[in-house]
């Protein structure tokens, strides 16, 4: 299994996203629940302050499949982010999602 990150860039205003932040948690929130290995939140600036864009880390055996389970991702079919999706390759130390 491989770790990939998804980064995402809100295009419209937060307050616009909320139905479908809802519905992302719940997705993400699923996805858990069934054994996949997968954590998401949000990215803040300096003073701590979010809206910009969110981060979502999953593990998946390759590039495809980890682009199959983000396409489904409500945050994706609402429209309302740019994303990019990148396979992460860890050169030293080590991570584990609860």
């Amino acid at each position: 299994m491989a770790w990939f990150v998804k980064t995402e860039t809100f295009c419209r205003p937060a307050a616009e996203l909320q139905e479908a932040l809802a519905a992302h948690r719940r997705w993400v929130e699923g996805l858990r629940a069934s054994g996949v290995r997968i954590c998401s939140g949000y990215r803040v600036d300096g003073d701590g302050r979010p809206g910009g864009g969110g981060l979502l880390l999953l593990e998946a055996s390759d590039y495809a499949s980890a682009e199959a389970l983000v396409r489904q991702d409500p945050m994706l079919l609402s429209g309302g982010v740019e994303w990019q999706l990148h396979r992460w390759i860890a050169v030293c130390g080590d991570l584990t999602l609860t």
